[in-house]
């Protein structure tokens, strides 16, 4: 049985845009084993993964080569007798592990410095030529078979463990139950791709004030906890809503959006995880691209104004006024819920 390694990228959305290269994989190679090595932000999306068999974690530090460690785990790798290995991230360091654990076929990016490490390579697509994450990670696969067909791509999807199912069900009863919306405020990539929390709110006091009996659930992670509050305190229904940002883990965080009336959020790893459970959600863009990442769900609507100084890809609005999100009024979204979630 072909052993196969994926070196998976490190942020939750990527990981769940990879995920159908993972599934051609497996379908190239019906009786492989496949393993991933990734850092514990991202296992939780692996592990919902069927197709997976094993999952490697290990903590990685970002911008560290941390030459021991990836030493220590190629050769541990080694010993497992993996035939080839995909590399997803296009830095130096992701591509050492599986050099140094002497896999034949290293299939990946041609990236920085890889000359060699990589010996199955893509030539990288320029960076004003983006084309959607899902294609760019699918198109791997050409490193074994360039005639592959990528026309059809399978969507990202996720099964939720039972036991999690079980204890989302517990949890939402722990606050009285019934149904509720999940909203993610958070983006890690920085404040141009964050709706603003006095948005949220006046979102959420619509949506209790015309649901009396749900409830709202922010989600994100400890980071996030501080826009949680923001959205709690400027509301007068502030009983209904709960900031969970940061309380639990991402897998507990993936079993409550799998079981929401409809998740709200922006450019995101949870809005990819809510695309991948096909739920009904809103996704919110501002200094991104909707075309580039977009959440591949036919239940998903996108808003995104599509300014003249949109998408710039940054941190932080180069103009200092983010009109991109700011000129999204909570109306515009609270109107386009209820189709959605009876559609």
């Amino acid at each position: 049985m072909p052993r196969i390694l994926v070196i998976a990228p490190h942020w939750i959305g990527d990981a769940v845009m990879s995920l159908p290269l993972i599934t051609l994989i497996h379908n190239r190679f019906p009786n492989s084993s496949i393993d991933v090595l990734c850092t514990p932000w991202v296992g939780p999306i692996y592990r919902a993964c069927p197709e997976m068999t094993s999952i490697i974690e290990h903590d990685f530090q970002h911008g560290a080569l941390q030459w021991g460690l990836r030493r220590s785990i190629a050769q541990e790798l080694k010993r497992q007798d993996y035939e080839m290995a995909f590399i997803l991230p296009n830095s130096f360091k992701s591509a050492l592990i599986p050099w140094l654990a002497k896999i034949p076929k290293r299939i990946g990016y041609q990236g920085e410095f890889r000359f060699g490490l990589i010996n199955l390579s893509l030539p990288n697509p320029s960076r004003h030529v983006r084309t959607p994450m899902i294609e760019h990670y699918a198109k791997l696969v050409e490193g074994l078979n360039p005639t592959a067909d990528l026309k059809n791509l399978p969507q990202p999807r996720l099964a939720i463990d039972p036991a999690l199912v079980q204890w989302a069900a517990k949890k939402i009863d722990q606050i009285g139950g019934g149904s509720y919306y999940v909203f993610a405020p958070g983006a890690e990539y920085g404040p141009a791709k964050r709706w603003p929390t006095g948005h949220f709110t006046k979102l959420a006091n619509q949506i209790l004030e015309g649901s009396p009996d749900t409830k709202i659930i922010i989600l994100g992670s400890q980071a996030d906890h501080v826009l949680g509050q923001e959205i709690v305190q400027g509301s007068n229904l502030s009983k209904r809503i709960h900031n969970w940002c940061g309380t639990i883990r991402l897998d507990q965080s993936m079993a409550l959006i799998a079981q929401c009336t409809s998740l709200i959020s922006n450019d995101s790893g949870l809005m990819h995880i809510g695309a991948a459970l096909s739920i009904p959600q809103i996704a919110i863009f501002g200094s991104s691209n909707p075309k580039h990442t977009p959440p591949l769900s036919q239940k998903a609507q996108i808003i995104w104004l599509g300014l003249d100084c949109s998408p710039c890809y940054q941190r932080t609005c180069p103009l200092g006024h983010l009109n991109c999100l700011n000129q999204i009024e909570a109306e515009r979204v609270y109107s386009m819920l209820t189709p959605l979630i009876t559609h």
